[in-house]
């Protein structure tokens, strides 16, 4: 059985004083051993403090973006070993606001996610349809054809360091929320795209599902037998929330 991943993405909010009051309510409130993986992805100012307050806690932290270049004059970028040197495990890439506020095309999102494999950390790569897609019926071709991107770059081996989080563009920061038999028909198209370059991996990968899950329906889109945790907006900046969804998990 695959381990449950709850992560947080803060997007662009916090505060030294908020993120302190929010983490130290979240290690009050997650009990020693979770039966699931637990990360927050906070702003790139703050991921010291994630550092040095959450060392040694069962909390991970990670960064919300890369930039494709490892080094030299890019002013404003931040890269992979930069994230390796604040000791963050995963990373996001691809989310679907950097799609559409930033332009990220799906070449651009593999060429991330190589870079975060070489320096060691896990790319949670977001795939997504829009409500036009969706309602042209495109959902699975348009989730295939960014995370193809990325499976045709990366080696057999780095699959085992993937994370895929689906992300339905409408159903982010709308309060509309996909049905759990909708992300799971999507998430099993995900899984069964994996396999075609490595079965037994394939069946190892945690796929999330980021559509603005919540207290209230986490446990029901959980027990989906391919939706293996959640990528959380909103309800992650609220302790009580997002130790409820761990919970469910």
């Amino acid at each position: 059985m695959r381990r449950k991943l709850i992560a947080g993405n803060w997007k662009m909010n916090g505060s030294f004083a908020s993120n302190e009051a929010l983490l130290s309510e979240l290690r009050a409130g997650l009990s020693a051993g979770a039966a699931c993986d637990v990360l927050v992805c906070a702003p790139s100012p703050y991921l010291m403090q994630c550092a040095n307050l959450l060392s040694g806690s069962d909390i991970g932290w990670g960064a919300q973006d890369v930039s494709v270049h490892l080094s030299g004059a890019y002013t404003g970028e931040v890269s992979a070993p930069m994230l390796s040197d604040c000791s963050c495990t995963y990373a996001i890439v691809g989310h679907s606001e950097r799609r559409a506020y930033h332009g990220e095309t799906d070449e651009l999102v593999a060429q991330k996610t190589l870079r975060l494999l070489a320096s060691g950390l896990k790319p949670i790569v977001c795939v997504g349809e829009t409500l036009e897609q969706r309602e042209l019926g495109q959902t699975n071709s348009v989730v295939s054809a960014q995370l193809r991107a990325v499976l045709d770059v990366i080696d057999v081996d780095a699959l085992t360091n993937l994370v895929v989080a689906y992300e339905p563009v409408w159903a982010i920061g709308t309060g509309k929320t996909a049905t759990p038999q909708m992300a799971q028909d999507v998430h099993a198209v995900l899984r069964q795209q994996l396999a075609l370059k490595n079965p037994p991996v394939a069946e190892k990968v945690q796929i999330l599902y980021g559509g603005s899950m919540k207290p209230e329906n986490a446990q029901e889109l959980l027990a989906m037998p391919d939706i293996d945790g959640g990528l959380i907006g909103g309800a992650a900046l609220k302790a009580a929330d997002f130790l409820a969804i761990i919970q469910a998990a």
